[in-house]
């Protein structure tokens, strides 16, 4: 039985497959979910559990956490990444729509931690990392159903680190700014203190940190990678 187990959801490809290789790379046991096909053929090449279901079904994540802990019989890090809800004018923006968005960036986390929670409490630790936005707390017209279900997020992961902490079990959220796995224009890149856009293994990165022994006292938290990007303080 291997020491360590993540969990990727959402890890086909971008930030979420840079996630799972990062983790294997650490001596993590990978399981990967994806929509596409592309987790398992993923997890395939990391010698990990692959599985094709969606992240907005409670029964898909449901059987993909069953195969986990029948393989490996614990889970010490799940990451969360999410895919990409309605973009329209705010008020052109359809009770449906929201919905969605709620649905891809918000209820994606809760589903999955409403699973794994539980077995990281019975097992005394274990880290959640959701991929969130850097827009989180600067919200961007062009992402709005990404900006308000996200602000959402924020206070979930800190209702869930004021309730978890003390099983030693940790949530956090990276927030990626503009990262090579999205389109790359001029005006973006040069919007961007370090004047260019961040690397899906930065993220990964990031996301081992905050999984691993060493954020040990870090949970509740927003951590933006956007080489400078926003302007909060």
């Amino acid at each position: 039985m291997s020491d360590k187990v993540a969990m990727i959801v959402g890890g086909g490809s971008g930030m979420g497959a840079a996630a799972a290789r990062k983790l294997a790379a650490d001596g993590y046991s990978v399981a990967v979910l994806s929509s596409s096909g592309k987790g398992e053929a993923l997890a395939k090449e990391l010698g990990g559990l692959g599985f094709t279901g969606s992240n907005q079904s409670n029964d898909d994540l449901k059987r993909f956490v069953d195969l986990t802990m029948e393989k490996w019989g614990r889970i010490d890090a799940l990451v969360n990444g999410a895919g990409h809800g309605p973009r329209a004018p705010l008020l052109e923006i359809t009770d449906e729509q929201w919905h969605t968005g709620i649905d891809v960036y918000f209820l994606n986390v809760v589903r999955a931690t409403r699973l794994v929670a539980p077995i990281m409490v019975a097992q005394k630790g274990g880290a959640i990392v959701n991929i969130s936005t850097a827009w989180v707390g600067e919200p961007a017209a062009m992402f709005p159903t990404s900006a308000v279900a996200r602000a959402g997020l924020a206070a979930y992961t800190k209702l869930f680190a004021d309730q978890y902490a003390q099983h030693n079990v940790r949530m956090n959220n990276v927030l990626p700014g503009w990262i090579d796995s999205l389109p790359q224009t001029d005006e973006r890149r040069d919007g961007v203190p370090m004047q260019r856009y961040g690397t899906s293994a930065e993220i990964a990165a990031t996301i081992a940190f905050l999984a691993s022994e060493g954020a040990a006292y870090i949970t509740g938290q927003s951590l933006k990678v956007d080489g400078g990007l926003m302007r909060g303080v």
